[in-house]
């Protein structure tokens, strides 16, 4: 049996004989990014890097029998799917799918749709009912536009429907119903950019990066789509899986190398570290992070954070501000009639420690009465007057979940930004599963020069592991405000992760 810590993503496609591409792709994606990739074959092909001499396809029979041996030993995570040559192809993969979702039916599956080679020959041939058969048992969708085009194309002719709708609502329409997720990519030589939509519920992202016009860059359409695929199996989100394997793209394009006399494979450079592979992240073309143009916000004016208490009244203020910490944050949950006498009463409060005093979402109030910071979720941008902020003289905290929304964030350059959730919590609903501490340590590295705060179920036994991981601010709720002597249980967090000036 695979290692239960190693997570397993099956790799359904083609056999490229010039290793650039295919299940050879795959694979070394797949490995590359932590996660085992087993294969379903779907044909052998005769290839270099100029063109396809042969596509031989592989029978139904030996499909359904390469995933029925496999789902018996190694089930997936999720399941990559690439070229499918034709609909006897298509009837037997759907039925390994179906198999799997009996037993497992949070498996995502990833359709890479791909009929026609980088060489510009043709793999396969689907008919609409095969296209249609194979959606709607798909979770993310990865077509480039003209295959965004074939694909509307073949479900608008089987069809009743004579509305004029996108080609992406046709499609997104025809796939799996628990949350589908279409992911149209693309280039743009003219301005530069390579840029791609995740189009998805509750919320669609905009990636773009840097356009290489380089001249090897074989099997980009695989390898982000088998990166997704692992990305996923480890346990991110989508959008997180897209962010990261845009990244692993970028790094790969950046170092592609020649086998051949024609285009060659991008490299295989590991997880993504480096802030200049990542692409820039949005949600659309009026999102506050993209417009923001505003002042600078302020320093936090320190080495090191410390401990960051978040509470949620002002008689909390009141007993831990005389311990001096290095950030403290006011967070009225249910604010009432009293809500701007509280937040005046805590900002005088705060100014006489000369404390770094953040108020949680009621940024008007914190303007109006002079408060150091103000710390917003990524919901609230949409609705917050930034330049405002800024202007002020506020500084700003955001809260991320992930790569996506670090990305979305650093373009307008908070005072800090928070990081979580890392440990499960009950302080408040969360939109993610826990970051965990390997995480946590991606995250810090990555944004490296920015200061980082950790929130999320961190309590004194989980404090010195995080604070290993250089980030520097580590916020505490219920292991100040629960423990059985809240000021003790501060101090001794405060030993260990102390305010640096």
């Amino acid at each position: 049996m695979v290692n239960k810590h190693q997570p397993v993503v099956w790799c359904i496609g083609g056999s490229d004989s010039s290793g650039g591409a295919g299940i050879q792709a795959d694979l070394l994606t797949v490995y590359d990014l932590g996660a085992h990739g087993c294969t379903i074959v779907t044909a052998v092909t005769a290839q270099n890097s100029k063109y396809v001499n042969v596509v031989d396809a592989t029978c139904s029979q030996t499909i359904l029998a390469q995933g029925k041996t496999l789902l018996a030993d190694i089930a997936p995570q999720a399941i990559k799917i690439g070229l499918l040559c034709n609909d006897e192809q298509v009837e037997a993969v759907v039925a390994v799918l179906l198999q799997v979702r009996r037993q497992l039916p949070g498996v995502k599956v990833i359709w890479d749709p791909v009929q026609v080679a980088s060489t510009g020959d043709t793999l396969g041939v689907m008919s609409s009912q095969g296209v249609v058969s194979l959606l709607r048992m798909v979770d993310i969708c990865t077509p480039n536009r003209a295959e965004l085009a074939a694909l509307a194309e073949a479900v608008q002719a089987l069809s009743c429907d004579s509305s004029r709708h996108s080609h992406e609502q046709r499609v997104l329409g025809a796939m799996r119903d628990d949350s589908p997720a279409l992911l149209l990519t693309g280039g743009n030589r003219v301005q530069q950019r390579a840029e791609d939509w995740l189009i998805t519920e509750p919320q669609s992202w905009l990636f773009s990066s840097p356009y290489q016009d380089i001249p090897h860059s074989h099997g980009t359409g695989c390898t982000l789509s088998s990166a997704i695929g692992a990305s996923v199996a480890l346990g991110y989100q989508i959008h997180d899986a897209v962010c990261i394997a845009k990244a692993y793209i970028n790094s790969g394009l950046e170092q592609g190398y020649p086998v051949g006399s024609g285009a060659g494979p991008l490299a295989r450079t590991g997880w993504p570290v480096h802030e200049r592979h990542f692409p820039t992240a949005f949600w659309s073309a009026n999102d506050p992070c993209l417009r923001y143009t505003g002042p600078t916000f302020g320093s936090l004016n320190c080495q090191q954070l410390g401990i960051y208490p978040v509470v949620d009244s002002l008689s909390w203020l009141e007993r831990l501000l005389p311990l001096r910490p290095g950030i403290i944050q006011l967070r009225i949950k249910t604010p009432g009639p009293r809500l701007a006498a509280q937040i005046k009463a805590a900002v005088a409060l705060a100014k006489r420690y000369n404390a770094r005093l953040f108020i949680n979402d009621h940024w008007q109030l914190a303007i109006e009465f002079g408060a150091y910071g103000v710390h917003l979720g990524q919901d609230d941008l949409a609705n917050t007057d930034l330049e405002a902020i800024a202007s002020a003289g506020l500084r700003l905290g955001v809260s991320t979940h992930g790569y996506a929304e670090i990305q979305r964030i650093r373009q307008i350059k908070p005072s800090y930004i928070a990081l979580g959730h890392i440990f499960e919590t009950q302080t408040k609903a969360m939109p993610s599963h826990p970051q965990g501490l390997a995480n946590l340590d991606k995250y810090v590295a990555l944004l490296d020069g920015v200061p980082t705060v950790a929130i999320g179920g961190i309590n004194q036994s989980r404090l010195e592991s995080v604070a290993s991981t250089g980030v520097s601010g580590i916020a505490v709720v219920t292991a100040i405000t629960a423990a059985q002597q809240p000021l003790t249980a501060t101090r001794s967090m405060q030993e260990v992760h102390p305010y640096v000036e």
